[in-house]
């Protein structure tokens, strides 16, 4: 910056703060911490490098995500930024599981609380359940369309929302390396 206060990067390394200093505009004085996170990650040589070869209208970004990686790191030094990423989707799995069992209880509420049912069929969950669901004589009431979701909802929920492939949780060490 070369004014009278250094960057943080600067200030860190306790160097003089040259005008065309690479570091200045994406590490200001006033918040220190984030530099010394990423320098302690990925070293500050490693970062100028990085911040040279990146065409200047991109560069606000790569420091966002050095300092995002940077956090992420500290906070998991194994997994980083990939073990949050892992866990998110394993919560959106879940709760995609969740939202699918829910749907298909609901259809099968408003299809037994029907009064034009005649009687039950049988839709197929795999090849071991079976669940009793009210077949209606008034093709408006419930269609094949409605059945056929209702099946999809209620496949997925059996097969656990993923095919009938369990996730493994991808941040127990003992599931990745057995």
């Amino acid at each position: 910056m070369g004014g009278a206060s250094p960057c943080a990067s600067c200030k860190l390394l306790r160097r003089r703060c040259a005008k065309d200093c690479i570091f200045a505009p994406y590490f200001p004085s006033d918040d220190p911490h984030k530099f010394a996170i990423v320098h302690k990650v990925f070293g500050a040589s490693n970062v100028s490098k990085m911040l040279q070869e990146i065409p200047v209208q991109q560069r606000a970004d790569a420091v966002s995500s050095l300092v995002y990686e940077a956090n992420a790191r500290v906070r998991d030094p194994v997994y980083g930024c990939v073990g949050a990423i892992s866990f998110l989707q394993n919560q959106v799995s879940q709760l995609q599981m969740q939202l699918a069992v829910a749907q298909a209880e609901i259809l099968c509420i408003q299809m037994q609380q029907d009064p034009a049912a005649t009687g039950p069929t049988h839709l197929q969950l795999d090849q071991h359940q079976q669940l009793d669901v009210v077949h209606h004589s008034n093709l408006d009431a419930m269609d094949s369309k409605s059945l056929l979701l209702a099946s999809t909802y209620l496949n997925f929920a059996a097969s656990g929302g993923n095919g009938g492939v369990m996730i493994q949780d991808p941040l127990k060490r003992e599931y990745l390396w057995t």
